[in-house]
Formats: structure tokens, C-alpha cells, sequence
């Protein structure tokens, strides 16, 4: 019997809230609520692929890395990519492994490193637009700008930051193991953070960049080369809206990929916000992909049950 395969996408503010002070506790107890979520989808009978946002994890370890820059050289962006990847699957890991042990589910959880592979020529390379870690004084700015060749650029008033490209995923590695764990039953925390950004060199050899790959769209793409059932995206909304916002607005239950498209067009739906989850939601259906559910955290057993959030599908 084929199994059922669901991908869920969710930020790294689900595991390190901004009103918290980012404490080992605070995400600890925050992973142990993410896996509580996770338990719902496997109960209804769906293996999983698990892709969490890193940008407030990320974003304290460069803020450490300059705090100790005269003691200890510190790592490119996308090393650290890594070693988010690698402490919030921990993190998850163990909290998804207990969540099953109590309501006796034997499953294994294995927290896959990933590289996604994006175009060396991506416009975005000549665009940086993504501000990350910590905010400088703008004789340290001007001096990283000069000695490091970085982009940086003003920030409201509060000093400069260094801003990265955000460009497409193309590909992941490895994608036939996370294709084999999946499909034999595991779960899998993978693509952490829109995964560590890597271009193919001159040499045909896997180079690492730094950049920011939107999770939404890396966990499009996973959905696509798994053939995932289902592709939930978890956000701040119960349910997608029209005119967000505004005194008319209005909850979308369901709607298909022209729709979507529609709205989309229409402006309905910001770059900073809603805009890149309906694109990859686009992107994956576009690609062969079953349902693509919109949800909050809060709302995802109702809307497992279409009692809640948002269904985008092929047609009606």
C-alpha cells in the first residue's frame, strides 16, 4: 500500500517567539508544542517531512559570532546555516521521539543536513535584499564593507546590517535519502532554515554561498521530488484572506490554483507576508501536488478536519 506523505513548514519564531528571551528551556518547551502539532498530522495516518524556519536562531548566532570576533574567527552564513540545522533538529528531534513514545506510536525521527542547490546566476545575486544579524556602527560597516566585500545597508535609523540574496531552490542533497527515509516510514526533519544555500562552481563542485532560501519555497520543492500528499504551511492565520486587513476582509475555506493566481495577481497577497506560502503553493500543484493546507499553528487539528484554514487545490 502507497504511503501517505505530508511535508509541514513552519518558522523559526515557532521555536524562539520574540517576546522570549531565547533561552535552551524556552526552546526546549517550544519544540515539545511543535511536536504536539506533528502528532496530529501523523494520527491521521500521514508520514512526515518536517521544514522549520531558523532566521531568530541564526540571527543570535552572528550577533555571538561578532560579539567574539577578536577571540574566535567566526563562520560564513551558511556554516551557520548548519549549525542551526543541526541544534533545532535536535531539539525537534528529541521532542517529536518522546510525543511518539507517549501515545505509543513506534516510529524513528532522523534530522537530515541538507544543501539546496540554487543557480549560481540567480538574479537575487545582484539584488541583496535580506538584512541578517546584527546591527552595525557605520565605521564597523564601512570597514566590513572594505575588507569583507559585503552589501550592507541602513537600517530605520538603528544602525547598518548586512543584507544577502534570496535565491531560488533548484535542488536538494541528498534527495534520494530523504526520499528512501520518508518512504520507508520515517520522519524527517530536513531542509532546516530553506536549507544551506549552495551553487554548483566552474568545476562542477558544490560551493556554499551566503544567502537565504525562503523555507516556504525549499519546502515546495521537497513536496515536489518526494510526491508529498499533502503540504501544510503553517502561518500567524487561522485561514488566507481577501483585503487582509481591511473592513470587508474575507476567510478563503478553499481555492484553486487559478484562483490563487488571481488573487495573487491582484496584490492580494504581499511579498513580505502571504506572498511567498501562495506561490509555493502554486509551485507545488502546478508540479502534480494533491492539497496544499494554509493554517496557524493553533488551527491545525481543526483544519485537518477542513474545519479550519486554508485548502488551495487543483480545481474544484
Amino acid at each position: 500500500m502507497k504511503r501517505k506523505i505530508a511535508v509541514i513548514a513552519f518558522g523559526g519564531n515557532a521555536i524562539l517567539p520574540k517576546d522570549q528571551k531565547g533561552l535552551q528551556k524556552e526552546q526546549m518547551n517550544n519544540a515539545k508544542k511543535a511536536a504536539n502539532l506533528m502528532i496530529h498530522v501523523v494520527k491521521k495516518g500521514y508520514d512526515l517531512i518536517i521544514v522549520h524556519g531558523n532566521g531568530p536562531q541564526v540571527g543570535n548566532l552572528l550577533i555571538q559570532m561578532e560579539e567574539a570576533v577578536n577571540k574566535i574567527p567566526p563562520f560564513t552564513l551558511e556554516v551557520c546555516d548548519a549549525m542551526t540545522e543541526g541544534s533545532m533538529g535536535f531539539m525537534l528531534e528529541q521532542a517529536i521521539i518522546n510525543e511518539l513514545r507517549k501515545n505509543s506510536v513506534d516510529k524513528e525521527v532522523a534530522t537530515l543536513i541538507t544543501q539546496v542547490i540554487v543557480d549560481r546566476n540567480d538574479p537575487a545575486f545582484d539584488n541583496p535584499t535580506k538584512p541578517i544579524g546584527p546591527f552595525y556602527s557605520k565605521y564597523r560597516a564601512q570597514m566590513l564593507m572594505r575588507e569583507k566585500r559585503w552589501s550592507m545597508t541602513e537600517d530605520a535609523g538603528r544602525g547598518f546590517r548586512k543584507v544577502v540574496p534570496s535565491p531560488k531552490p533548484i535542488d536538494i542533497v541528498p534527495k534520494r535519502v530523504l526520499y528512501d527515509l520518508v518512504h520507508s516510514g520515517k520522519i524527517v526533519i530536513a531542509a532546516g532554515g530553506g536549507g544551506i544555500p549552495v551553487i554548483i562552481n566552474g568545476r562542477g563542485l558544490f560551493q556554499g554561498v551566503e544567502a537565504v532560501i525562503d523555507k516556504d519555497y525549499a519546502s515546495s520543492l521537497i513536496a515536489r521530488e518526494i510526491e508529498a500528499d499533502l503540504f501544510v504551511i503553517l502561518t500567524d492565520v487561522p485561514r488566507v484572506s481577501q483585503n487582509f486587513g481591511q473592513p470587508d476582509e474575507t476567510p478563503i475555506p478553499v481555492m484553486t490554483v487559478e484562483e490563487a493566481k488571481k488573487h495573487h495577481a491582484e496584490g492580494q497577497f504581499p511579498p513580505g507576508s502571504m506572498g511567498p506560502k501562495i506561490l509555493a503553493a502554486i509551485d507545488y500543484i502546478q508540479s502534480g501536488g494533491k492539497e496544499v493546507l494554509i493554517t496557524s499553528a493553533s488551527h491545525l487539528k481543526a483544519a485537518l478536519i477542513n474545519r479550519s484554514g486554508t485548502k488551495i487545490i487543483s480545481k474544484h
